[in-house]
């Protein structure tokens, strides 16, 4: 007799949809895309399909962007590139799009230095084309210091994200930089690294259908992204985006681990 399905398992419960797009420049994402999709699926009611680039510069793209309609089907996108130089606006307009139209979207660690169209030194203004990506992000970041432990505290505990994380300290991690936090962000938790304090995670409701966007900085090398702590604040991220985590905290009936 074969086995029953992931969704058979989950007492009806459809699994939720998540496309994993991850490569480029800096990072070991090779074994990133394996530890991503087994920590996230370990941990609540999602299937996660992967699109890998084996481009390892700055300039890699992603077969899965192609067509307008490259997010149907799926309940929400989880970027994980670093392609700091694709500046070609129509390619990036065609992945905003999705998420305008209201795909959620979950942001990890270099996807917040991608797709730098435009100028990005000095604080973008909202609507430009400068700030097309940083939009959709709610934070404009462009750089990082050197490696060194971060510790990261919630600053806010209540937040359904949030809601049962205790503060931890990495491994040696990059703190990335916060040029702007535009106003509708939603600060969750703060790196200190020696005198430098950042926003590392963070929400953000974006364009006029408040599509819902998690953001963390944090997860450049493999042992920070298997990290219980990492994953575990990565998949209650994901479920606030997609609407599956209430006010009080508690992941919905059918899309916790508990239910597999």
């Amino acid at each position: 007799m074969s086995a029953p399905s992931r969704a058979q398992n989950k007492a009806g419960v459809k699994p939720l949809k998540a496309l994993l797009v991850i490569g480029g420049c800096c990072h070991d994402y090779k074994a990133q895309k394996d530890i991503l999709k087994a920590g996230i699926e370990s941990r609540a009611n999602v299937e996660v399909e992967v699109c890998f680039s084996a481009d390892s510069s700055t300039k890699a793209m992603f077969k899965c962007y192609e067509g307008k309609d490259w997010a149907k089907g799926y309940d929400v996108v989880i970027h994980d590139e670093c392609s700091a130089d694709i500046k070609d606006t129509a390619y990036v307009g065609n992945i905003l799009d999705a998420h305008r139209n209201g795909v959620p979207a979950v942001n990890l660690h270099c996807a917040m230095h991608c797709y730098r169209v435009g100028q990005i030194k000095e604080p973008v203004k909202a609507g430009s084309t400068d700030a097309m990506w940083f939009d959709m992000l709610g934070l404009q970041s462009t750089g990082h210091g050197p490696q060194k432990p971060i510790e990261v505290a919630y600053v806010d505990a209540a937040h359904p994200v949030t809601s049962g994380l205790a503060n931890w300290t990495t491994i040696n991690e990059e703190l990335y930089n916060n040029i702007q936090v535009y106003p509708a962000a939603v600060p969750l938790a703060k790196g200190k690294q020696e005198k430098q304090e950042t926003v590392v995670a963070w929400t953000h409701e974006y364009g006029e259908k408040k599509t819902r966007i998690f953001s963390t900085t944090l997860g450049h090398n493999n042992e920070t992204v298997a990290d219980d702590r990492y994953l575990n604040l990565v998949t209650r991220g994901l479920l606030w985006a997609c609407g599956k985590i209430g006010a009080d905290g508690k992941t919905a009936e059918g899309y916790g681990a508990a239910a597999k």
